[in-house]
């Protein structure tokens, strides 16, 4: 099997899994008993807590543990309306955002706020230009993610979010695709918010992360027991978060070797497949994330017709995010980015660190044949 759809999910790291096996066998306490045994359990839960937040320029008073990116998003998105309900109702995203923001967005419209969603040009991008256009005094918040899940356009997050603060606006960033993969400081970002997901940098599922650096707590969006300082209800994930703070910082260790070796399977990649006829590389071609491509082909059939093919070959790649693979719509993000129809036929292939140059080849020695296969079948049924 040749695994190529790390912007679904990854393997978890030796490093990830040596940290979280005693949690299981040894260190398995609840971090809010009073005895001793609990508190083995909570130093765990801070020493891990400070290990996330150093990796991002952060303070581990700022760093809120949680079940995954699509919680982080969603947390975000209602606790900064929650703050802000006295100053505004007004929320600026972007129309290729994740579904995790979008659907949260169309939540709040159901509760009364007015959302304004830009349209990314045709490499995905957002301009501050634009933002500028679409703020206005009762605006609260603006949520645009620092990398696309789909082409893996790296968008201009610092620009963004002074133009944000400029009309008094706090800026919320999904960075679930960027962190691991690309250098992020908070401070230099000037965030308020920022989104993480452990199994997207070889950490395990079920674990991710809210930095917030607005001085009260998030507004609980989980209520019981008063974990998370109060945040978050809900006995923490012990085992999931030691795994995401180990992966993390093994990630941003090792980011620059890594980083330089993804982009060079990458660029290979990227070159070889835009000599078939028909191929088109979407997203930016120079700012994007080290182990990303995506590609549109005019084959005139579904993306899935493709993905199966290749499954059958024996390669895992996708056609777009996995929480919307069973769709069989084109996807929202080249939609958004006006790629029209050839939105249908997406190829997504996401790299990691564990593949090779020899997988490299034998993807793009099998793609041509498949991509002609499906252009023959297209062809056939216009005659």
């Amino acid at each position: 099997m040749i695994y190529v759809d790390n912007s679904a999910t990854t393997p978890v790291s030796e490093a990830a899994l040596e940290a979280m096996i005693p949690c299981f066998r040894e260190q398995y306490g609840n971090p809010s008993a009073i005895y001793g045994f609990g508190q083995e359990a909570k130093k765990l839960l801070e020493s891990s807590r400070a290990a996330v937040a150093d990796a991002i320029g952060a303070k581990s008073s700022e760093i809120y543990f949680c079940s995954g990116g699509t919680e982080s998003d969603n947390w975000a998105i209602y606790s900064a309306c929650e703050r802000s309900r006295g100053k505004g109702r007004h929320i600026v995203s972007q129309a290729a955002e994740h579904s995790a923001v979008l659907r949260a967005l169309e939540k709040m419209e159901e509760r009364g706020y007015e959302v304004t969603l830009l349209q990314p040009d045709r490499y995905g991008t957002i301009t501050p230009v634009q933002l500028e256009r679409a703020m206005r005094d009762d605006t609260i918040l603006v949520s645009i993610m620092m990398a696309n899940n789909v082409v893996g356009t790296v968008l201009p997050i610092e620009s963004l979010c002074e133009t944000a603060h400029s009309r008094n606006a706090l800026f919320h960033t999904d960075a679930v695709q960027a962190a691991g993969h690309i250098p992020i400081d908070v401070r230099e970002l000037g965030v308020d918010m920022l989104s993480m997901s452990a199994h997207k940098f070889h950490g395990p599922k079920g674990a991710g992360a809210l930095f917030s650096k607005i001085p009260r707590i998030p507004a609980p969006y989980i209520t019981g027991g008063g974990q998370e300082k109060g945040a978050r209800s809900g006995t923490e994930n012990i085992p999931g978060i030691v795994g995401m703070a180990a992966a993390l910082r093994d990630a941003a260790d090792n980011m620059a070797r890594d980083s330089r070796y993804v982009a060079m399977l990458r660029d290979a990649l990227v070159a070889r497949v835009l000599e078939i006829p028909g191929a088109k590389l979407t997203g930016d071609p120079e700012n994007r994330l080290p182990g990303h491509a995506s590609f549109v082909f005019d084959t005139g059939k579904d993306g899935a017709h493709l993905i199966n093919m290749l499954s059958e070959e024996g390669i895992c790649a996708s056609s777009g995010s996995a929480c919307s693979a069973s769709s069989t719509e084109a996807p929202h993000v080249l939609t958004a980015m006006g790629h029209g129809s050839a939105s249908r036929s997406a190829l997504r292939i996401t790299l990691s660190k564990y593949n090779t140059m020899d997988e490299i080849h034998a993807i793009t020695q099998r793609l041509p044949s498949l991509v002609a296969k499906l252009k023959s079948r297209k062809e056939a049924s216009i005659s």
